[in-house]
């Protein structure tokens, strides 16, 4: 049982005849993330492979060691089981089980995550990440080449001290039993892995809309589909361009490569689980990794984004209000470039993670400094799930890694459900035209003409929305298509923007400003950035 930080373990060699001995061991506390965010097992050690040829077993044969153990809720984040790798291994393969005892309702049950660190160490954002399978998986092997499991780093297995990862984010008031299983397999290492990166270009058409989804997931986290298969979702959904974002991991990046081109444009990226809310590192040289492992009391997740941010990339929250464990946001978004306000299909959290911006927008005007675009993606991880509802159509000035980043960055994007989906949407005064994303200046009474041009969303709503609120609502035909002209002036609005809503269940167009139970309005079609409104006239 665990008492106080420590816990109860035992492990034992699969064969006796290997020459280990079964013994009992103590969990003591790790230093690498800080007390008590990690503990650490005593360690397991192999054989040097000229003393296992010695002792009978051929230099190509493996050993396998396992460990069990005992959990007690309240355990540490992380728990680390030291494996002495000796030299003359080709391969490490791991492979776990844990218990799920039945639980009460509401009560979580038992989920525990695994991965590993080579010889380099565990030091958080160091050098020695080399996979994560989060839950997806129950076994995973490391080696040289590119039979290494998705999600790990292909690469030498050296000799020294490597650390598989436990993480039992959910542990059942019975506690959790575990059993992990290592084999080491000797002998001379394959042929070495050669990433395949993509390129950070591709055949663009000038200063254009390009159409993205930011936020996808393949076989290298928990995704089902082949980065094959995602390659080819996007290209149907009408895509630009797309970021890859397993979670944890940067083992996909070396696949892309050939799944690029011309017309589809693939950025590398992470998206960041911590037990604290996820986030997207979006635009990463493609082989960064960051690392994950922080809550936000810790208050390492400056460090991480100002890493990303050095790496020329965006921190991006994701469904700041999804309903499971871990996944609401609690950094705060002083330090994010994006908020993701619409993450597939659109649910309540969406509505909330959009009401959320709102008020940010509200206090960027306030302090009269930068404020947070909202970005849209699918999150799609297999089938049924849809790449491209919704997507980001992104105002860049060509079809590069860069340049949609900065278009990204700037807020020049709106939001779609799919591409059948089109918004234009301007303001314009004194002869000025400013559009999403951009500024238009202008004496606080002189008239602006708000102009909002939609297709694709037959019988929809359009809505316009100040820092006071909606202040303007027309209703689309059957055809999906109309132009909407609202006036304003700067003095009534720091800022205005537009969404598309499609009808209620029930047909209507929406309920306007209620108190009703139900959702106030459709499902969201379109979203765009805010156009600002800036006074020109002395004291303003």
């Amino acid at each position: 049982m665990c008492q106080q930080g420590f816990c109860e373990h035992h492990y034992a060699p699969e064969d006796e005849s290997s020459g280990a001995t079964g013994r009992r061991a103590v969990l003591r506390a790790g230093t690498a993330l800080g007390a008590g965010a990690a503990l650490a097992l005593a360690p397991l050690s192999f054989a040097e492979a000229d003393e296992v040829t010695a002792g009978g077993v051929p230099a190509e044969g493996e050993v396998t060691r396992v460990i069990s153990g005992h959990l007690d809720t309240g355990v540490a984040d992380f728990v680390y089981l030291p494996v002495e790798v000796p030299r003359g291994v080709n391969q490490i393969a791991v492979s776990y089980t844990y218990s799920k005892p039945s639980v009460p309702a509401g009560t979580p049950g038992n989920s525990c995550d695994i991965g590993i660190f080579d010889e380099r160490g565990t030091e958080l954002g160091g050098r020695g990440f080399r996979g994560w399978s989060g839950g997806a998986r129950t076994s995973f092997v490391v080696n040289h080449d590119s039979t290494t499991t998705p999600g790990y780093l292909p690469g030498p297995v050296n000799r020294g001290t490597w650390h598989v990862v436990l993480g039992p984010y959910q542990v059942a008031p019975q506690g959790m039993d575990y059993t992990v299983t290592v084999t080491l397999r000797y002998g001379a290492p394959g042929a070495a892995f050669v990433p395949d990166y993509p390129a950070t270009r591709a055949k663009g058409r000038g200063r254009a809309w390009y159409r993205g989804d930011a936020h996808l997931h393949t076989v290298h986290s928990d995704g089902k589909r082949l980065p094959s298969e995602v390659a080819a979702g996007a290209r149907a959904a009408g895509l630009d361009f797309m970021i890859s974002t397993d979670h944890n991991t940067s083992s996909s990046h070396g696949v892309w490569g050939e799944q690029a081109g011309q017309d589809l444009l693939i950025i590398t990226g992470e998206e960041v689980t911590t037990r604290n809310g996820h986030w997207l590192a979006l635009g990463l040289p493609a082989g960064s990794w960051i690392d994950w492992r922080y809550r936000a009391r810790d208050g390492a997740f400056s460090r991480f984004a100002k890493q990303v941010h050095r790496l020329g990339g965006l921190v991006v929250p994701a469904h700041p209000y999804c309903p499971y464990i871990a996944s609401q946001w609690k950094f705060g978004y002083a330090e994010a470039d994006a908020v993701e306000v619409w993450n597939g299909p659109w649910t309540y959290d969406d509505e909330s993670a959009v009401d959320t911006w709102d008020a940010l927008l509200g206090e960027a005007m306030r302090r009269g400094d930068g404020w947070q675009p909202a970005i849209g993606n699918s999150d799609a991880h297999s089938e049924p799930q849809v790449i491209g509802l919704p997507h980001t159509v992104v105002n860049a000035e060509n079809l590069n890694r860069d340049a949609i980043l900065d278009g990204i960055r700037s807020g020049r994007s709106w939001i779609a459900e799919s591409s059948s989906v089109s918004v234009a949407f301007t303001a314009t005064g004194r002869g000025r035209v400013a559009g999403i994303g951009e500024t238009l200046r202008l004496p606080s009474q002189a008239p602006v003409d708000v102009r909002v041009e939609v297709a694709g969303v037959p019988d929809g709503t359009v809505r316009l929305i100040t820092d006071e609120g909606q202040m303007h609502q027309e209703s689309l035909d059957a055809s999906g298509a109309g132009t909407v002209v609202w006036r304003t002036t700067a003095s009534l609005a720091a800022y205005v923007r537009a969404e598309v809503r499609h009808p209620l269940a029930d047909g209507t167009p929406g309920k306007g400003n209620t108190m009703a139970a139900a959702l106030q309005w459709g499902p969201m079609a379109a979203l765009t950035n805010p156009i600002l409104l800036r006074s020109t006239d002395s004291g303003h």
